[in-house]
């Protein structure tokens, strides 16, 4: 659903987009789960255990799409020439967000 802009290749592999997919809604679910749980008035800590794991599923879907991006688009632009060096800044600069947040 992205623009393509300057590339002219997909950014993502579409069996990669099928499982990328899928744990976004997963991630979605435990979303919603959590507005019930506050909706329900939930014990605290429950909530805060739920926090957790949904905190857990978006850093694997986040390393998930960083692995994709390596393995799509910087192999895609090491293969054509095409600004290597800025997709591996792109993607060094993505890993120290990562680690930061």
């Amino acid at each position: 659903m992205g623009v393509m802009g300057e590339h002219e290749h997909s950014y993502i592999a579409s069996g990669s987009k099928d499982d990328l997919l899928k744990r976004l809604r997963r991630i979605e679910g435990q979303t919603r789960g959590l507005q019930r749980m506050v909706e329900e008035d939930t014990y605290c800590i429950d909530i805060l255990t739920q926090v957790s794991a949904t905190t857990k599923a978006l850093e694997s879907f986040a390393l998930g799409l960083l692995d994709e991006h390596l393995a799509h688009c910087v192999a895609h632009a090491i293969e054509t020439g095409e600004g290597a060096d800025e997709k591996l800044a792109e993607a060094s600069r993505a890993i120290a967000r990562l680690v930061r947040s």
